[in-house]
């Protein structure tokens, strides 16, 4: 066993502001595992209740499972373990159930890493500020001196929800009356492989949908033999994009690892943004929210960088838009506060109000079938309106100083732009040049000594004049 100063120094690192992360054997052994889930159930006041458990295809992940379960039922709380499944899936299992949950799994990141996402009831977020700190400190506790058994200890019991799973989500997207479509779809070896039959498919018993589904990579294996399964990586889409062409698909859909984030790309094998899906999106939940009440006052949320268009496409729907921080639990908090019918981020991660307003992947699939199976353009054409501006993608630079650099952008921009501070600085072209307009924003990150560019513009050469010169800034 390690000595407890090394325990609490593996605790710490893998302990982030979201969720818990690390490598597994190093940073996340079932030791720390089994004291992270006793500390879980007492944060939730959990004993005598149910917890929900499920898994990643990870080789570590069973294990893990496992574990938690023998922290959870010493502390007294029932677990229901609901095995293999995607992120959103634990989601409806902790919204339908009303009960707190964890899902191990590590995303996108490769495969010797492992984690948790926790939800407390209602597939609530749960991070450092609401929850995640005072896991990490009762675990530490539990690792120096060992778990204390309840009076009355848990039991386990097994139940798959992926068929109800599935039902739910076609009772919110319908697309059983949508013109035929052939699509593509990179599981990447993740979760999607799992889901996307039982949804889009006939595997969990539903009746066939009008779409002809050709797979890559749905065979589960943690190892990730073909790619990581991070389609935010432009690498990571090209098996997508050269199938789609090949098999003269109407579109193709990538999900990542625990399959809670989908990216799509069109027929020519063009990625859609994750900003114009998000407004795609933004349409149809309006429309419906406005169809159940003529007179609602409707919210939209998105993330400061996503699109401009995300945001001009709100309002043009009659709902407000309400800008936010980039994070997925704190856009889950913001979703519950302001009522949100649906918050979109540039990351493809989609939220839904319908959802216990928790992020759902599949869910905004659904939507762009929905929307664009009702009309007969192809997707490049359909999805252009939702593009008519230029992005620079996310680019890193290594920062040591980040309160200088941002005094010398400042200090740059000083007379000629607006700025503000919700999350890094955000600094925006003058009201009124809307026929040219620009902005761009600077994010420190969370985890390591870079500073996050993104910048847009109205013009391709605009765009460009920003990006290189706020760039010479951060590098000087």
């Amino acid at each position: 066993m390690a000595s407890d100063s090394a325990q609490n120094a593996r605790l710490a690192s893998v302990v982030g502001a979201y969720d818990v992360r690390g490598v597994v054997g190093e940073g996340l052994t079932e030791e720390i595992v089994e004291a992270l889930a006793a500390a879980f159930v007492d944060e939730v006041d959990g004993a005598g209740s149910s917890v929900v458990v499920g898994h990643d295809m990870r080789d570590s992940s069973p294990g893990f499972a496992e574990a938690f379960s023998r922290g959870a039922t010493a502390r007294g709380a029932d677990v229901i373990s609901i095995g293999l499944c995607s992120t959103d899936e634990s989601y409806f299992a902790s919204g339908s159930l009303g009960a707190p949950a964890a899902m191990f799994t590590a995303s996108h990141n490769p495969a010797r890493y492992n984690g948790i996402k926790f939800s407390r009831a209602g597939a609530e977020a749960m991070s450092k500020a609401t929850g995640l700190a005072a896991i990490r400190d009762r675990a530490a506790e539990y690792l120096a001196s060992g778990i204390p058994t309840a009076s009355a200890t848990g039991s386990v019991e097994t139940r798959d929800v992926l068929a109800d799973y599935a039902t739910y989500l076609r009772t919110l997207v319908p697309l059983d009356a949508i013109r035929p479509l052939t699509i593509v779809v990179d599981a990447g070896n993740g979760m999607g492989g799992l889901t996307v039959p039982a949804v889009l498919e006939t595997a969990a018993g539903l009746p066939s949908l009008p779409l002809t589904i050709i797979p890559l990579y749905f065979e589960l294996d943690g190892t990730f033999p073909n790619h990581e399964a991070n389609p935010l990586e432009p690498k990571n889409l090209v098996d997508l994009q050269k199938a789609v062409v090949e098999h003269g698909a109407d579109l193709g859909l990538a999900f990542d690892g625990d399959a809670d984030r989908c990216f799509v790309v069109d027929e020519r094998g063009e990625a859609v943004t994750p900003s114009a899906i998000a407004a795609i999106v933004a349409v149809r939940e309006i429309a419906r929210a406005r169809r159940d009440d003529p007179q609602a006052d409707i919210t939209v949320l998105h993330n400061l960088i996503t699109s401009r268009i995300v945001q001009e496409t709100i309002e043009a729907a009659g709902a407000t838009a309400v800008r936010t921080k980039v994070g997925h639990s704190l856009i889950k908090d913001e979703m519950r506060r302001t009522g949100a019918v649906f918050g979109g981020e540039h990351s493809a991660h989609y939220y839904f109000r319908d959802f216990w307003s928790a992020d759902n992947g599949m869910l905004a699939a659904m939507h762009v079938l929905a929307e664009f199976g009702a009309q007969g353009a192809p997707l490049s054409e359909f999805a252009s309106a939702y593009s008519p501006y230029f992005a620079s993608g996310e680019i890193n630079s290594t920062v040591e100083d980040v309160p200088a650099a941002f005094a010398r952008i400042v200090e740059a921009f000083a007379g000629r732009a607006e700025f503000d501070e919700l999350d890094g600085l955000t600094v925006t072209g003058h009201a009124g040049l809307d026929d040219d307009f620009w902005w761009f924003s600077v994010r420190p990150s969370n985890t390591e000594p870079l500073l996050r560019l993104n910048a847009e513009a109205s013009s391709r050469a605009q765009m460009e004049a920003i990006r290189d010169e706020v760039l010479s800034l951060i590098r000087a």
